[in-house]
């Protein structure tokens, strides 16, 4: 059985893998922060030391490095932390570890202005969160010939206990009959963390290394994603408000046409991309059982 040490585990791509990996893995889950309801051994893949220590007492077979800063804002007013984590922890694990990696990238690093985009598509982020992680990628390609990267936009799920789901955000509010603002002029695929799951599974089954996008089958706008999810959890659509990115003043600039073209992992692993719907009529029915 395969050992997969998976940094950042405790995130909401992290507990889906868990749940996925269980039966057919061994799972060394790491995070840097605490969760009661997680078991979760500690990793700060900023600290070299820290990452040693667990590869050589673990030994793994591969690294999923889901660990980064994602707060864009956070970013952009902290570039030298979100460098530390983003690019220089890549770096720690690639320098220490010496078998496969499947890196987790985003279509930031595109600048919204053409999407959606291939993996030929000229990179030009627009922000320090997109910067750290193309800087990651272009690290990852020249010093582990052996890895992968896989963009991905927009995860979602409902996690009761996440402090960090759009999903969660939008059910939530609009069951406490809570006015909510949505932008309509960001255009990205939805990916459910389950779908995406399944085909960092299906890559490591085939041993597939370099560079692909994943993303859910429908380039849709964040407000038209918030109506769909009132409409499949049959709550009140009046109460989501479309408004422009410009309009919430946010520090750091949103690339908004986006999104990912996912051709290539389609012919390689012969799936079919979810559809957005279909995902949230889901996530409804296991919650309603």
């Amino acid at each position: 059985m395969k050992k997969i040490l998976i940094t950042g585990a405790s995130g909401l791509l992290g507990k889906a893998l868990k749940t996925l990996f269980k039966s057919n893995y061994d799972i060394i889950p790491t995070s840097k922060n605490y969760y009661k309801y997680q078991k979760n051994y500690f990793l700060d893949i900023t600290n070299p030391i820290l990452i040693r220590d667990i590869v050589s007492a673990t030994s793994p077979d591969i690294i999923i490095n889901l660990a980064a800063l994602t707060n864009v804002d956070l970013c952009e007013e902290r570039p030298d932390l979100a460098f530390s984590v983003n690019f220089a922890g890549l770096q720690n694990i690639v320098e220490i570890f010496n078998g496969p990696i499947i890196q987790l990238s985003t279509d930031y690093v595109f600048d919204g202005k053409a999407g959606q985009y291939n993996e030929n598509s000229s990179v030009n982020p627009i922000n320090v969160y997109g910067r750290t992680k193309l800087e990651a990628e272009i690290f990852l390609k020249e010093n582990s010939k052996d890895s992968l990267i896989i963009r991905t936009n927009v995860l979602y799920d409902y996690v009761s206990e996440s402090p960090a789901s759009f999903l969660n955000w939008v059910v939530k509010s609009l069951q406490d009959d809570k006015k909510i603002n949505v932008v309509d002029d960001q255009w990205n695929n939805p990916t459910w963390t389950e779908s995406i799951s399944f085909i960092i599974n299906k890559i490591i089954d085939n041993s597939i290394i370099g560079l692909y996008n994943y993303g859910d089958k429908d380039f849709m706008s964040r407000y038209d994603f918030a109506i769909l999810i009132s409409k499949i959890f049959n709550l009140d659509e009046n109460l989501i408000n479309p408004i422009n990115t410009s309009n919430l003043n946010q520090i750091a600039e949103r690339p908004l046409k986006s999104g990912l073209k996912t051709e290539k992992i389609e012919s390689r692993l012969g799936i079919v991309p979810n559809s957005v719907e279909n995902c949230l009529r889901k996530i409804h029915d296991n919650l309603s059982k």
